[in-house]
């Protein structure tokens, strides 16, 4: 197992508590989606996972090595795009790169044919709509070539057609890269089209309810009707009318 989470839970000096008791293990390779209502910690397990908070208890392990401790190459998307407005196209992926030399340019520039944005290397944000931005997050997330993907929410402010175009896009890099993914998201639709697994959270705070294995092989349909039998058993474990 690449990442093993063990009774982990993060709990706020104010005495809130974001999540509680979380264990759950992943395989190289592996695309587990994280669902949930708002406000039961998905966000806030990512971000522990991958190094940004600290302050948990429990243990977890990237590659056998605690969160809080190593230094593990991840790459992580956000809702938002969060490009520099300064810098264009080609520039936000290489940002932070030290050594901008030209092979790591033709990195960058592969992976922006690879996102479908050839030609734009020189636009800048502002000239690009919300399905381009993210397109770009996507570049600059793959650019270290990342062992882990986090991606929380990363197309949830997408029209409908933009997001599935891009879940497909996604699908097709991980295909190359194999890195492991671990997706945040409130799309039930999306989780059951993209993920191998799906860690059910639920309450306040959040505990992991449920995990379930998505057996369906891919390319998957977005109207099968095995998913949508999945569908309704998982909107049956967020119990919703609480």
């Amino acid at each position: 197992m690449v990442l093993v989470v063990d009774q982990a839970t993060r709990e706020f000096d104010n005495g809130n508590t974001a999540f509680r008791n979380i264990s759950f293990s992943a395989e190289h390779g592996e695309i587990i989606g994280l669902l949930g209502t708002s406000g039961c910690g998905k966000s806030t397990l990512l971000r522990t996972i991958s190094g940004l908070d600290t302050l948990y208890a429990g243990s977890i392990l990237l590659n056998g090595c605690e969160a809080r401790d190593c230094d593990v190459n991840i790459g992580y998307m956000f809702q938002e795009p969060r490009l520099m407005p300064w810098l264009n196209v080609l520039e936000n992926v290489l940002f932070g790169e030290k050594n901008q030399k030209n092979q790591r340019k033709d990195t960058a520039l592969n992976l922006l044919e690879l996102v479908g944005l050839k030609g734009f290397e020189k636009n800048y944000p502002k000239e690009l709509s919300g399905g381009m931005a993210q397109r770009v997050a996507i570049a600059r997330a793959l650019f270290t070539s990342p062992d882990f993907l986090l991606l929380d929410e990363p197309f949830s402010a997408l029209d409908a057609f933009t997001k599935m175009q891009l879940q497909d896009l996604l699908l097709s890099v991980w295909e190359k890269s194999k890195a492991t993914l671990l997706l945040v998201t409130h799309d039930i639709d999306e989780a059951l089209y993209l993920c191998d697994r799906l860690l059910i959270f639920r309450g306040q705070p959040g505990e992991l309810c449920k995990e379930i294995k998505i057996n369906h092989p891919r390319p998957r349909s977005r109207g099968d009707e095995e998913l949508a039998k999945e569908k309704k058993h998982i909107l049956s474990l967020l119990d919703l009318e609480k």
